[in-house]
């Protein structure tokens, strides 16, 4: 289908102001965000304590928990970055959100931003009273980037025999690092996240071209995806990184893990923003919030 109006909207702006744009406001039709409470803390990483953002809805009783992984090629983004997006998904979910800030490449290189993820979901666990959470109902989510360090948490999980996870959500995804899937050439430029970009990123991430397939650094790779969490796997139409969501959703599938695929159809990549304000922004969060809802029981 066409790009969506309000996609085409941004892009065209961007092409005259490459500057971010302003946030925008909620929608009228868009309910605000029930937060009880939001807190700065630091989480006690492999290298170094890491920054983390903790978001309580304002549900009552033991509340389900979720790590949060943001996007930004593992050499940018941080939690201030996905500010809005983790107390909208904290309300809609009715979990406790731990937005974890994970070193960057290239200073540190893979699998350092992994062992950090991992290491803070495992604490997420442990200290889930503490969150004010139940550490028997944890779920973990990450965006591009994020939702690659998600996927390779839940494969490290599985090895390791624990944290037990029970979702997973993963928003366009990167699941692989060959970079030459028929989305890479057909949406390479033009769609705010660039072939060229993605390269740079992977050249700063990855140590040498073995890490290429790794599974914790491309999934996809990964020869067996059995016994992971179940997921919800979402994708933009107009996002280079479309088929390789797709193709490990399917993978997912192929191994008996119960998997959910929405493609959103007209969107770019970054759209799971509410400060993007598209409609499907919202739709967005929306479904993943309800996903999660599902797997905890509430």
């Amino acid at each position: 289908m066409p790009l969506d109006p309000q996609a085409r909207a941004l892009l065209d702006q961007l092409a005259v102001d490459a500057s971010p744009p302003p946030p925008k406001p909620l929608p009228a039709s868009v309910p605000e965000p029930q937060i009880a409470k939001v807190e700065d803390i630091s989480i006690p990483g492999p290298g170094l304590d890491l920054p983390a953002r903790v978001y309580t809805p304002k549900d009552k009783g033991s509340l389900p928990v979720t790590v949060f992984l943001h996007g930004g090629g593992w050499v940018g983004g941080s939690i201030d970055s996905v500010d809005a997006t983790c107390r909208m998904l904290s309300d809609r979910s009715g979990s406790v959100v731990v937005s974890v800030g994970y070193r960057l490449a290239p200073l540190t290189k893979f699998p350092g931003p992994v062992d950090d993820c991992y290491a803070a979901t495992l604490w997420a666990e442990q200290n889930s009273v503490a969150l004010g959470g139940d550490g028997s109902r944890l779920a973990i989510q990450g965006s591009s980037a994020g939702g690659n360090l998600a996927a390779a948490v839940t494969l490290l999980a599985r090895e390791r025999g624990g944290p037990r996870l029970v979702c997973q959500v993963l928003v366009y995804p990167v699941t692989d690092q060959a970079m030459g899937t028929p989305t890479y050439v057909e949406f390479a430029e033009g769609y705010r996240l660039t072939a060229a970009a993605m390269r740079d990123n992977r050249q700063n991430y990855l140590r040498d071209e073995k890490d290429r397939m790794d599974p914790l650094a491309a999934p996809v790779q990964a020869p067996d995806l059995s016994g992971l969490p179940p997921a919800l796997v979402i994708t933009s139409e107009f996002d280079i990184l479309r088929h390789e969501g797709e193709a490990y959703a399917q993978r997912l599938m192929d191994a008996g893990v119960p998997t959910t695929l929405t493609r959103y159809e007209g969107m770019i990549h970054t759209f799971f923003n509410p400060q993007v304000g598209f409609d499907k922004s919202f739709e967005a969060i929306d479904q993943a919030g309800a996903a999660l809802r599902a797997a905890f029981g509430s």
